[in-house]
């Protein structure tokens, strides 16, 4: 069951991120243009090759998004498809083309999402981005009713929950969880493009930076950032004329049981493990046989969890595989080596692509002075709401 692993990602392209986003503020809907223009010109296509799509939501659209963006770039596609499930949407937008192209439904298709400003609205136009994070204030939603009028909500009191409860099950050791950070700081030191490439920290750095969600420290939470990324997936056939080394979908999963943890039946058995089970079983390979990890990291409790229930370590062990490890991109267990969302920057929904990028980036040879040597396989994951909507993926070079 799942993919025979012939279809492949053979463009890539970002705005880099920005802490202070000083340019042009353009729609959404340019910004998708730009980045897919900028996505097929590294793959070498052109715009008319394009028979498929994949997004996500558009401000300038409430619906009908992807007819939205099919008119708006003159585009005539076999496919088209919105997806919503937060940070874990890229790698779900990549795994559906890689799909519709296996069916023979397209063969070269666009994956964008924008992050950057766009033009303000009129002062009497409803914002549609809520203080609530993955809760929702709409009266009917449980969250409304019985989290919201509590004070649980948004993501940094469910994220602390479930540390506490890691604690309380498996004991918490707060070097290990700050060596995470630490570890990809240093990453993203040599990544010219991150936001704190200048700034490296270490463990202790960590510890001491303030205290926001017990026990999540400041130096262990995401910044979101301005930015951007779109991906171009293709068949093999067309991969073949591309300019670069295709990096072959082979296996991805895909598990969602809960919004809020209000409702999750276990705090530390995350979607993530059915989802990585699923796709390492669809591309037949062991975990022993991955080259780099790239694992969404809105905290630094996310990747923890990611690891264990990816399958890299036990349940419960994941402090200690960490402490033992070095998640360098020069050490034996790597990490998000383009520095991860903690220090490349969470640019909006676009952060989970980021991992997706430097996953291909890895495979490609083209991650510069962070290469890996001899990369041909990455997993990477993607992670929506707190803990809630989870995606993995394998990629291959041939």
């Amino acid at each position: 069951m799942g993919l025979a692993g012939d279809a492949a990602i053979v463009g890539i392209a970002d705005h880099p991120p920005e802490r202070r986003f000083t340019g042009e503020r353009h729609t959404m809907l340019e910004q998708w243009a730009e980045l897919a223009a900028l996505a097929l010109a590294d793959a070498g296509l052109s715009s008319h090759d394009v028979n498929g799509l994949v997004c996500a939501n558009l401000r300038e659209s409430e619906m009908f998004v992807p007819s939205t963006i099919a008119e708006y770039m003159g585009w005539r596609v076999n496919f088209a498809e919105r997806v919503d499930l937060g940070g874990a949407t890229p790698i779900g937008m990549v795994w559906r083309a890689a799909a519709a192209i296996e069916l023979g439904l397209c063969d070269v298709v666009v994956c964008a999402a924008p992050g950057r400003p766009t033009p303000s609205l009129p002062p009497h136009m409803p914002r549609a981005w809520s203080p609530f994070g993955a809760s929702s204030n709409i009266m009917g939603s449980p969250q409304a009713e019985f989290d919201i009028p509590y004070g649980n909500l948004a993501q940094n009191c469910g994220y602390a929950m479930i540390a506490n409860r890691y604690a309380a099950e498996y004991g918490y050791d707060p070097r290990s969880t700050a060596k995470i950070a630490a570890d990809q700081r240093f990453n993203a030191t040599a990544h010219p493009d991150a936001i704190f490439r200048n700034e490296p920290i270490t463990i202790d750095d960590v510890l001491a930076s303030k205290m926001v969600a017990d026990p999540l420290h400041l130096l262990e939470i995401v910044m979101p950032v301005a930015g951007g990324s779109a991906v171009v997936v293709t068949s093999k056939e067309v991969a073949r004329r591309t300019k670069h080394r295709p990096a072959f979908v082979t296996g991805f999963g895909e598990h969602l049981m809960h919004k809020t943890p209000t409702y999750s039946p276990d705090l530390l058995h995350t979607p993530i493990g059915p989802a990585a089970d699923q796709a390492f079983g669809m591309a037949g390979i062991k975990r022993s046989d991955v080259d780099v990890v790239q694992l969404y990291d809105c905290y630094t409790i996310t990747v923890l969890l990611s690891i264990e229930d990816s399958g890299f370590c036990g349940k419960g062990e994941g402090m200690a595989f960490v402490r033992d490890h070095d998640l360098t991109f020069r050490g034996d267990f790597p990490v998000n080596t383009h520095g991860g969302q903690l220090s490349y920057g969470q640019t909006g929904l676009a952060g989970g692509f980021t991992q997706v990028l430097e996953g291909v980036r890895q495979i490609r040879g083209q991650a510069e002075a962070r290469q890996v040597a001899g990369c041909d396989t990455a997993y990477c994951s993607g992670t929506g709401g707190i803990m809630s909507e989870q995606t993995a993926l394998l990629l291959q070079g041939a």
